[in-house]
């Protein structure tokens, strides 16, 4: 007698299909009260048919494609099946992964040149399943590779992590959710799907978001409306960092996910010897009680939130003082403009908006701000909470010279361990802030919100002085249309 067990694995395990839509795939209608075997064997029919066969020889009663399993005049059937497609997969015995323009002869390498690769919804459909296996267009194994699980296969995951851009983790082991957006975003930057609100839907299972679906709402509505729910469920602010055109749900957010294939802004790495070594040099008293007022205007700073389209995004501004428009460039395209903002280093912005012309000599009464997006996670400072040595364990010389700064004491009265580590936890943060940084351009409106001038590149700000805590003391909340 069969044990419960082996009667739910036998009788209610699922096998799901994931594979590149053909022209006329047979739909609900096409199927429903008939028997699969019993169709005509034309065309995309018969991949059907084979697929049923593969799995019924593996041993399973039940599969799944996406094709004919979901009714496409259904909306509420349409809401709960992209809403629970991850989970479909996550919790399916087996995916098929069919990829019907790899040839039976064919060598490593063909897996990344397949098309099943350049769409949208396979992006969840591989990371979902914990069981994969490839098959090629005569249903055969992918490089004849018979290992039960194509996951475990060390072959197949170097080229799909190399074609993908998918850390290998990532592809054997991928948990949902809202860690690492931008990472996830630029997975996603280079795939394409036939209905173009899809390239957001399709993103819904790997960050865990369950969201309305609204197909005819556009691309830039369905993206922003993703966009928009990950920072404010999140706080992550990295979804802001892209280079493109920006979208018209709201400036902020880009109007294409192709606009998250350049790589995310990533300060400088820094050594502990060099930022004890930057620490050290802010010896000025003045400097430390700035650093003091400093943290705690940004710890006091709320998440970014999103209110009627219009994000409030907490950060660091700088004033831009110069705008000049560089000559010899093509008007029909792009501007570049020379760029001085009070504290930081020239830049140089290219964008496709023309922009008011201002200088000292020659100002304006439209205010341009060059800010730095601030994320709460940076108060943590990790790097210094995780040292092996507390405070405690420091010897009183040692204290004590750091808490003096080189001999320029801080304060009154003998150093306190609580002091020293609150005013080194101040001091590391002036250093994290004195490295480049991803900066947005913003312009102010008639209604006193800003907009986000985008650039076609990323904008990397760079703090003139490391020393000049002043500089950095305009904290802020701006509204963003």
């Amino acid at each position: 007698m069969e044990s419960i067990k082996e009667v739910a694995i036998k009788y209610f395990r699922w096998v799901m299909l994931s594979h590149r839509w053909e022209n006329k795939e047979p739909l609900l209608h096409d199927i429903k009260d008939k028997v699969v075997y019993d169709l005509g064997p034309v065309g995309t029919v018969v991949k059907l048919q084979t697929f049923c066969k593969v799995a019924r020889d593996a041993g399973y009663h039940w599969a799944w494609s996406d094709t004919c399993c979901i009714d496409q005049n259904s909306n509420v059937e349409l809401q709960r099946s992209v809403n629970s497609m991850f989970v479909w997969y996550r919790q399916s015995a087996l995916t098929i992964v069919y990829l019907s323009d790899v040839l039976p002869s064919a060598k490593s390498g063909a897996l990344a040149k397949s098309v099943w690769i350049t769409r949208g919804w396979t992006v969840q459909e591989f990371l979902a399943p914990t069981v994969v296996l490839f098959y090629q267009a005569d249903w055969t194994l992918y490089l004849n590779d018979r290992s039960p699980n194509h996951k475990e296969s060390d072959t197949i995951m170097r080229e799909l992590e190399y074609s993908t851009g998918i850390d290998a983790r990532a592809l054997i082991d991928f948990r949902p959710g809202m860690s690492g957006a931008r990472e996830k975003l630029q997975w996603a930057s280079t795939r394409a799907t036939t209905l173009q609100e899809d390239i957001a839907y399709s993103l819904f299972g790997i960050f865990g978001i369950h969201l309305p679906v609204i197909y005819g709402e556009s691309k830039q509505n369905a993206l922003g409306r993703l966009l928009q729910e990950i920072v404010a469920q999140s706080g992550d602010i990295s979804a802001l960092d892209w280079a493109g055109k920006s979208s018209e749900f709201n400036s902020c957010l880009p109007a294409d996910i192709a606009s998250y294939k350049p790589l995310p802004c990533t300060p400088p790495y820094l050594s502990e010897d060099q930022i004890q070594m930057l620490v050290s040099s802010l010896r000025n008293s003045i400097v430390v009680e700035l650093a003091s007022t400093l943290y705690a205007r940004l710890d006091n700073l709320t998440a970014p939130r999103f209110a009627n389209r219009r994000l409030h995004l907490p950060c660091i501004a700088f004033p831009v003082t110069e705008l000049r428009r560089r000559r010899g460039q093509d008007p029909e395209n792009c501007f570049t403009y020379d760029v001085k903002a009070d504290g930081l280093d020239d830049l140089l912005i290219t964008t496709e908006d023309k922009l008011i012309k201002f200088s000292p000599s020659r100002p304006t009464q439209q205010t341009f701000l060059l800010v730095r997006p601030w994320n709460r996670y940076d108060l943590g400072l990790s790097d210094f909470a995780d040292d092996a040595r507390s405070v405690g364990d420091w010897s009183e010389t040692e204290s004590l010279s750091y808490y003096s700064f080189g001999g320029h004491p801080v304060g009154d009265g003998p150093a306190r361990p609580d002091d020293l580590e609150s005013h080194l936890r101040e001091l590391r943060l002036i250093v994290r802030l004195g490295q480049s940084f991803g900066a947005l351009l913003l312009a102010q409106q008639r209604g006193g919100e800003y907009k986000r001038i985008a650039s076609n590149r990323n904008i990397i700000a760079q703090v003139k002085d490391l020393a000049a805590v002043h500089n950095m003391m305009d904290v802020r909340t701006l509204e963003i249309s």
